[in-house]
């Protein structure tokens, strides 16, 4: 039985209709999402891991002081929230531009 099935040709057309074509196209679409999403986590590796790194670096800035909070509470305490908001929202518009721009491109390719 397994090897009537090792022995069977593949289907004219991949499961699902995708081409050749759309299949590279998919995976030209997952390598974009894949590549920003790592451009993303490394603005906040190196926005919040950072942060650290300047207090131990200039010691003044980890003493200052700001409507009587220290600094460094003040940016990893309620500075980082808003920042990783930012950089989620940023995230949400970049990756629905890439699938439209995959979008669009299929549709043409359709269209052929």
């Amino acid at each position: 039985m397994l090897a009537q099935a090792a022995n069977r040709e593949p289907p004219a057309e991949p499961a699902g209709g995708q081409t050749p074509v759309t299949a590279a196209l998919v995976r030209g679409l997952v390598r974009a999402q894949l590549a920003l999403a790592l451009r993303m986590a490394l603005v906040v590796v190196v926005g919040l891991g950072g942060l650290p790194l300047l207090f131990v670096v200039a010691p003044d800035v980890g003493q200052a002081k700001v409507v009587g909070v220290t600094l460094p509470w003040l940016l990893l305490g309620a500075a980082a929230f808003p920042f990783l908001v930012v950089v989620g929202l940023a995230y949400v518009r970049l990756a629905e531009r890439n699938e439209q721009d995959f979008a669009a491109v299929v549709a043409r390719e359709r269209d052929r």
